[in-house]
């Protein structure tokens, strides 16, 4: 017999199941000694009351043995079958193309970067000497930005696919099961690189075909219809469908899409600085607690606030993690965050940033490239303000709120280094008073927030894509370009790992479809 109930248990139970058994048996009213398993079938804390709890639902298996899940990769074998070529291998074109090649279709997946080893050098020289290798850095290359931006699965896209599905995938790939049950599942940048490269031998196994330094450089079209790509190498790949997945970052390949008279669109986005607490700060405040113990992971946070009818809002929240570079190009500054698996550096950091509309910059709303400027110009003022080599422009929080010059900044995570700078000579004016707006009411939701142990480093603008590459609403395919399928981040379609990665498979199973 199998029964579902809730428990709820103290932090240092939650790893026992002798405990957890007592507590389902309490629960259900049958004795425990019947209680043969427990499966946690979700999991989540509750810090709302005076004591901090464990909330699970689980599944009890009375009289009877539990029989773990095995998740395996069994795929055919599709090196002959028709193919489908996927622009990006980062979560949207991983994913596209595991479901081509279920769907016994063959991808051929191309990226601009490398693949996940070669890529970490390209990062360390980020990192240490301030040098951006345009094709290869924290946005470009295997797993795209999703690979070293901390592996964060929660998502509010529950209706667009299936969830569960693309977290089974990943625990196939070498994720761990609790990405299954946790209430906000996360992997680790740590881990993230096996679990792609994991994903990569998959594609490989089963015939497909996955080629890095292979940056698309011209769509191939006859007749308004796809017939393929050519590469920066001079190579022509054909194919009847192209899934284009490249990513918020790729602003090249808006430029590609322009030049060729294929439509694009300006598309709102957000845009402002990461914050970064001491991690104790944010346990205090969301534990109501001195100090978290070794049973409560480090806490996170979400806040919003309207503030002049324009949303600010907390984005990509990172506890125990670093801020990351994250430019594409030269003499630009973008920052990030990231967590690993155990989430145990000692800082928690957040993008914080104002929601940009049409009417908030000048020019004309009918200029593609009207937000994506605006976007560049903000980064490269930015890079102005650090003085170059990646140091970023930051402020304490209270001396940003009242205008004063940092005399100095706290140490912080992020490895360029720092430089002390009135923000305001970098986010334009409207951004900046929205900001300081909402930083002492968010420090009035949550105690603690608004101090000048905090520091504010400019600027946190990929939050997505500043452009947007149309298409059909049942077909999925550019209204131009037929056997187009625009995908992911990079088209305007998705707003993470999950979001990407489920959008991925519904433009491979659209591209299918059309194939038959």
């Amino acid at each position: 017999m199998i029964k579902e109930t809730e428990i709820v248990a103290a932090p240092e139970l939650h790893g026992d199941e002798a405990a957890l058994i007592k507590l389902a048996s309490s629960a259900t009213g049958i004795a425990a000694a019947r209680i043969k398993g427990l499966k946690i079938l979700k999991r989540s804390i509750d810090a709302r009351g005076r004591k901090v709890v464990y909330r699970m639902q689980v599944r009890v298996f009375v009289d009877e043995p539990y029989k773990p899940e095995v998740f395996s990769v069994d795929y055919p074998n599709v090196k002959d079958a028709k193919p489908v070529i996927i622009v990006g291998a980062g979560p949207a074109g991983l994913f596209a193309a595991l479901q081509c090649i279920e769907s016994g279709f063959k991808p051929i997946v191309l990226e601009r970067g490398k693949d996940v080893k070669q890529r970490r050098r390209d990062l360390a020289e980020i990192n240490k000497q301030g040098v951006v290798n345009p094709e290869s850095n924290y946005c470009f290359g295997e797993g795209g930005a999703g690979t070293y931006s901390d592996g964060k699965l929660y998502t509010r896209s529950t209706k667009r696919g299936d969830v569960n599905a693309v977290l089974k995938a990943f625990v196939a790939h070498g994720a761990s099961e609790d990405i299954l049950v946790d209430a906000r599942p996360h992997i680790g940048t740590n881990k993230l690189p096996q679990i792609i490269t994991a994903m990569r031998e998959t594609v490989l196994n089963a015939g497909g075909e996955v080629r890095f330094d292979a940056k698309v450089t011209e769509l191939i079209t006859s007749f308004d219809k796809i017939k393929g790509v050519k590469t920066a190498g001079g190579e022509s790949i054909l194919a009847d469908a192209v899934i284009l997945a490249t990513g918020h970052s790729a602003r090249d390949i808006f430029e590609t899409l322009h030049r060729q008279d294929i439509l694009i669109e300006a598309k709102p986005f957000a845009l402002g600085v990461r914050i970064e607490h001491p991690q104790e700060i944010i346990d205090r405040a969301q534990y109501h607690c001195d100090a978290r113990g070794e049973y409560l992971p480090p806490s996170y946070y979400s806040l919003v606030e309207q503030v002049d009818e324009r949303g600010v809002f907390s984005f990509c929240m990172c506890p125990g993690g670093i801020i990351a570079p994250c430019a594409t190009d030269a003499d630009e500054i973008v920052v990030n965050g990231w967590s690993p698996s155990k989430r145990n550096n000692p800082y928690a950091n957040s993008g914080t940033v104002v929601q940009i509309n049409f009417e908030d910059v000048k020019g004309d709303d009918k200029d593609p490239f009207k937000l994506l400027r605006f976007q560049q110009q903000v980064e490269q003022l930015a890079f102005k303000a650090g003085g170059g080599n990646l140091v970023a422009p930051a402020q304490r929080m209270v001396d940003f709120v009242e205008g004063r010059l940092s005399a100095d900044l706290p140490k912080n995570s992020y490895l360029p280094g720092t430089k002390s700078v009135q923000l305001n000579e970098v986010l334009p004016g409207w951004i900046n008073e929205r900001l300081r707006k909402a930083l002492p009411v968010f420090g009035r939701k949550m105690k603690g927030y608004f101090t000048n142990e905090a520091i504010l480093v400019g600027v946190e603008s990929r939050t997505s894509s500043p452009v947007k590459i149309p298409r059909d609403r049942e077909t999925l395919q550019h209204p131009q370009i037929g056997g187009l399928y625009p995908c992911g981040e990079g088209a305007g379609y998705a707003g993470g790992i999950i979001s990407a990665a489920i959008d991925g498979i519904n433009c491979a199973l659209a591209a299918i479809k059309s194939y038959k």
